[in-house]
């Protein structure tokens, strides 16, 4: 398929977040041609698919929000899924979305078209075409469900929780949790009074400090959004003691030793069994894996109808699970085991200049934002942009600016293509390498921040507004730019080419 010019400037994947503020700020720039695609039947990213027992975020919800469309609402310190989507639904009405959403339509993969300079693209509702594409999708989109020899002859009910089953009648049921992460620790306190037996499978044991949860009084709410300049200096002074731990986590992990101790007593106080304690207590440094904040977990597994099981679980029959030699009968299965983070940005076939297949050999960007070897293709929250510490808004806003830059630069000088020399892309990597060795990413454990050669892909090894700094203009120097022939000529006749 040649045509002589795309459907769209820019097709969007994904309407979480990322995909929201990439749109938003389009329509600020002028440029309305674009479009959203949107696997599920409705908008909403993480806080449409999530939706298990007790979801809510990770970070204080006065930071989980736009700059430019701050929340002065919120009822609760950590705002729980029904809220988060409800302001992500919020933004679409606000910003007149709606009309840009194509929903229960999955990316499927795309080709550069080298001659045109643009993408065509494949969906599950048929071709399209762009000049432009912007990967919005995050790394937490693909459920990771462990091979477990059996498991497609369980004859009870299994399900992720990044896919809950509302359908599923759980009280007085057998039910196994396999995986001790942060989504499990948020709903096993919620279903543990409804079950009749429920058998935790841990492989980890997860650092969890107390989340400093509370519910945000009317007064307070009403005070947000009479005086902005008092809900600025809130969300500043927030704000600035989380990146403050940047601190711990990159240059001084040393001193990450006062949080695990605030985590210890935090067990201490909540588990009184020394059995189950040891059991609960990590053997790694804490910052190395991802921390956890809860109240309700510890109290959760000292239930008399919770059992702990910490032996590797060896197979799944038709009616339980086998770990230690024991089995142990289950009606219901449900997957707390995260996801697979590093094959979530290549799930769908992205083939650029030459054939080149996005991603086949390793996960590397430049800024997070472009790939050598694939021109006018974008994304948001790439690899090394995700976060330890603070909120992920800050990393996905700056990312966004520097993408809308590229962006209009291609529209506004005509450009057939511009893409990130291969140069670039290996210093930015190099010393983004170079600054992980000493941070607490690096103390020996495994976790998913990592690829199979131990390298961390995952994370920013600094300040988010060191990474803003970097991302504050697109940096066109830093690219091979390839001039429409047509827009070369035009330029020759009226005398302006060089």
């Amino acid at each position: 398929m040649h045509i002589s010019a795309p459907q769209f400037d820019v097709v969007i994947v994904g309407s979480g977040f990322a995909g929201l503020c990439m749109a938003v700020q389009l329509r600020a720039a002028g440029i309305d041609n674009f479009l959203i695609l949107e696997k599920e039947r409705e908008a909403g990213g993480t806080w449409w698919a999530n939706s298990y027992p007790g979801c809510a975020v990770d970070v204080p919800s006065h930071l989980y929000s736009f700059s430019f469309a701050q929340n002065a609402n919120w009822t609760r310190a950590f705002a729980r899924q029904d809220e988060l989507l409800a302001y992500t639904r919020g933004i679409i009405r606000g910003y007149d979305l709606t009309r840009h959403l194509r929903v229960a339509t999955a990316f499927e993969g795309a080709d550069f078209i080298e001659d045109g300079g643009y993408w065509r693209i494949r969906t599950s509702a048929g071709e399209l075409s762009a000049k432009c594409i912007v990967g919005a999708i995050g790394a937490l989109n693909r459920p990771a469900i462990p091979a477990l020899p059996g498991l497609g002859e369980f004859r009870g009910t299994v399900f992720h929780s990044s896919a809950w089953d509302h359908g599923v009648d759980l009280r007085g049921k057998r039910v196994a949790v396999v995986g001790t992460g942060a989504s499990a620790i948020q709903f096993v306190p919620e279903i543990v009074d409804q079950v009749a037996q429920l058998d935790l499978y841990q492989r980890t044991a997860p650092w969890i400090l107390p989340r400093p949860d509370r519910a945000i009084t009317r007064v307070e709410q009403w005070l947000l959004a009479r005086v902005p300049a008092l809900q600025r200096l809130y969300r500043g002074l927030v704000y600035t003691q989380y990146e403050s731990r940047a601190l711990l986590y990159v240059q001084f992990p040393a001193l990450l030793r006062a949080a695990q101790w605030l985590a210890l007593r935090h067990l201490r106080r909540q588990v009184r069994d020394p059995d189950l304690r040891r059991k609960l207590t990590p053997d790694y440094r804490l910052g190395c894996k991802r921390v956890l904040l809860m109240n309700t977990y510890y109290p959760a597994l000292s239930k008399p109808n919770l059992a702990l099981v910490t032996d590797p679980i060896t197979a799944v029959t038709a009616g339980g699970i086998v770990a230690g030699g024991t089995e142990r009968a289950v009606d219901v299965i449900i997957f707390g085991t995260g996801f697979d983070v590093e094959h979530a940005l290549h799930a769908a076939q992205v083939r650029g200049r030459g054939g080149k297949i996005l991603f086949a050999h390793d996960l590397e960007a430049y800024k997070g934002c472009a790939v050598a070897g694939f021109p006018n293709y974008f994304l948001i929250t790439g690899p090394n942009t995700g976060l330890g510490h603070n909120s992920m808004i800050y990393m996905i806003e700056s990312g966004v600016r520097y993408v809308l830059d590229a962006v209009r630069t291609i529209r506004d000088r005509q450009l057939h293509s511009v893409e990130v020399k291969e140069a670039a892309q290996r210093a930015w990597n190099a010393d983004l390498q170079r600054r992980m060795t000493g941070t607490v990413w690096s103390t020996g454990c495994k976790s998913w921040y990592l690829d199979r050669e131990g390298r961390n892909y995952t994370l920013w090894p600094g300040f988010t507004f060191a990474y803003r700094r970097h991302t504050r203009a697109f940096d066109i120097d830093s690219y091979s730019v390839v001039a429409n022939p047509g827009t070369v000529r035009a330029l020759a006749r009226t005398g302006q080419s060089k």
